[in-house]
């Protein structure tokens, strides 16, 4: 099942690419609509609208799923129930395909739902309790994004049609529609893991890493995104943008921070998704929304590529996941490091790989807008935390000693995996400058002072110092950071935002669940209602089961009984 999965998805993102070429060249859209059911006077009718946009999508979906199908193969080779694995991958991508080609807010719902249950469905896949609860804490976070855009299904009544597209500028001069705006607001944040809602991200982390390479890349955590993209005519010089910027702002930062302090190597990465979606809603709340789209797409393959290599290292470290104890990998697995460093680069911005086109023209743009001081602080200090926090993990993966786990499980690399990921490497070097030129008929025309065009080589080289440095931090100094143990604590704990958002609110609403659970389920009322019930009538039916068994000692007992009540009464 593995390779006519991979197969299917490698042909459909082979077609999505070529029409989405002559779409481009051609400023062409389709909007199909078809019924689906009639009786008497109601009809179910279908719509997709295909532009340049939404064939690029598809066709990174596709690439990256029918990679991570192939990784898959090697990567769970004794998992038993590989098929209904694939399966689910399979549901997955057809929900985020449904979210990609709807103009139909209901079908949006669709595919948004079908993305949050199927992603559930897949964190508890290997059945444990910290799986369980990530799940739990996935579910619950996005279900309210669930419920922003059923709302929004329900407000949209008053136009006649769940047809937004038709209605998105007569809705921008309707100043009731404000409702309408904080409601997608509301859900991309949620998706997308902005604060206050950013905890489930990294414990969903709890999933197989071949599905992490899917989910953190370019579907589950980037449909806020692409929700947002749908919708920017309509919140274009909204006050609510201004609020987006400063959350996702704030967001990046607090995830770089986050990172730096972090040992856990799939929390780096995945605290490192967080950063790159802030930077995509802040750049989208500037009203750029073709440039939002286009980190989206160039994130998605060094990303990928990034979860991949991570998981081929775990996998290697019998299931380890801390970084102090790796060390000297690039001398025992130099495929998968030198992938892995590329994706690194790229997530960085090095120039002329794939998150360099995109990142630094949304830095320079940025800096071209009119926005405050503070604004530009948290752009800059978290672009050079970027390069903090990869230059620290590079540095513990590849250039420190190997430790003593590391000596003990070291195998040849799989050939299958490497083949996966070279096809995500090619894309992580190649793809930004392929979309630079397809994307952009005409350039940004960006004119800035020397010191203002380097800013970000300066920010880079200073993450790299810093990098560096705490690399090379031996004990006495790392016991400096006792003194302030209480601040590196909320720093390293996403300031304190699981506490906050789920922990907080979890425990109260769980605490009160158990003790109804106590008082009403299992205490007086249930025995005074329907287990007593129950257990009466058990009773009966087992004594009436008894008379029934034609037991020749019993009907002499009730003839004697009866004799004796029948004289009893004749003597009265």
């Amino acid at each position: 099942m593995c390779f006519v999965s991979f197969f299917f998805f490698f042909f459909f993102m082979l077609m999505n690419f070529f029409f989405g070429l002559y779409f481009i060249m051609s400023n062409m859209k389709i909007f199909l609509k078809g019924e689906l059911i009639s009786f008497y006077s109601k009809n179910i009718v279908f719509s997709i609208l295909l532009n340049w946009m939404s064939l690029f999508f598809k066709k990174f979906v596709f690439l990256i799923s029918s990679s991570v199908i192939y990784y898959s193969k090697s990567y769970m080779i004794s998992e038993m129930n590989l098929n209904r694995f694939i399966i689910l991958v399979l549901l997955f991508v057809f929900s985020m395909i449904l979210l990609i080609i709807s103009p139909n807010i209901i079908s949006i719902f669709l595919g948004w739902d079908g993305l949050g249950l199927v992603s559930y469905c897949l964190v508890i896949y290997y059945q444990n309790f910290k799986s369980y609860n990530a799940g739990m804490l996935t579910a619950l976070s996005n279900r309210v994004g669930d419920v922003m855009i059923l709302m929004v299904v329900c407000w949209m009544m008053n136009y006649g049609s769940w047809n937004y597209i038709f209605y998105l500028e007569f809705m921008n001069n309707d100043y009731s529609m404000n409702y309408i705006k904080i409601m997608i607001i509301i859900a991309a944040m949620t998706k997308s893991a902005q604060i206050p809602f950013s905890s489930w991200l990294p414990a969903a982390m709890e999933v197989s890493y071949s599905f992490s390479a899917l989910v953190h890349s370019s579907t589950l955590v980037t449909a806020g995104v692409y929700l947002l993209i749908r919708f920017n005519n309509l919140l274009l010089g909204t006050e609510f943008l201004k609020m987006l910027l400063l959350i996702s702002g704030l967001t990046m930062f607090m995830a770089g921070i986050s990172a730096i302090y972090e040992f856990d190597l799939k929390k780096i990465i995945a605290l490192s998704t967080l950063s790159q979606l802030g930077l995509m809603m802040s750049i989208l709340s500037m009203g750029m929304s073709d440039l939002a789209f286009f980190h989206l797409l160039t994130h998605a393959m060094f990303k990928a590529l990034l979860f991949m290599c991570a998981g081929v290292i775990i996998h290697m470290m019998n299931d380890n996941q801390d970084i102090r104890f790796m060390g000297g990998l690039s001398v025992y697995i130099p495929m998968t490091s030198l992938f892995l460093n590329i994706s690194n680069l790229s997530l960085c911005g090095i120039p002329f790989l794939a998150g360099f086109y995109s990142k630094d023209l949304i830095l320079e743009m940025f800096i071209m807008s009119n926005l405050n001081f503070f604004i530009f602080l948290l752009y800059y200090f978290s672009t050079g935390m970027t390069m903090f926090y990869t230059i620290h993990l590079l540095i513990y993966l590849m250039i420190n000693d190997y430790n003593l786990i590391s000596v003990f499980n070291i195998y040849d690399e799989d050939y299958v995996m490497l083949k996966s990921m070279m096809i995500l490497l090619l894309m992580s070097i190649f793809s930004g400058s392929m979309l630079n030129w397809l994307i952009y008929n005409y350039p940004y025309m960006i004119y800035l002072s020397l010191n203002m065009k380097m800013m970000v080589i300066y920010v880079m080289m200073l993450g790299v110092m810093m990098g560096i440095l705490i690399s090379k931090m031996k004990i006495y100094s790392l016991n400096k950071f006792l003194s302030t143990y209480n601040l590196s604590f909320f720093l390293t704990y996403m300031w304190f935002m699981p506490n906050l958002s789920t922990y907080g609110m979890n425990y109260y609403f769980l605490n009160l669940g158990n003790k109804m659970l106590m008082k009403f389920d299992m205490g007086w009322s249930e025995l005074y209602s329907g287990q007593g019930m129950f257990n009466i009538l058990k009773y009966y039916s087992f004594v009436n089961y008894i008379y029934q068994m034609n037991n020749f000692k019993i009907y002499l007992y009730s003839f004697i009984l009866w004799m004796m009540i029948y004289i009893f009464m004749l003597f009265l």
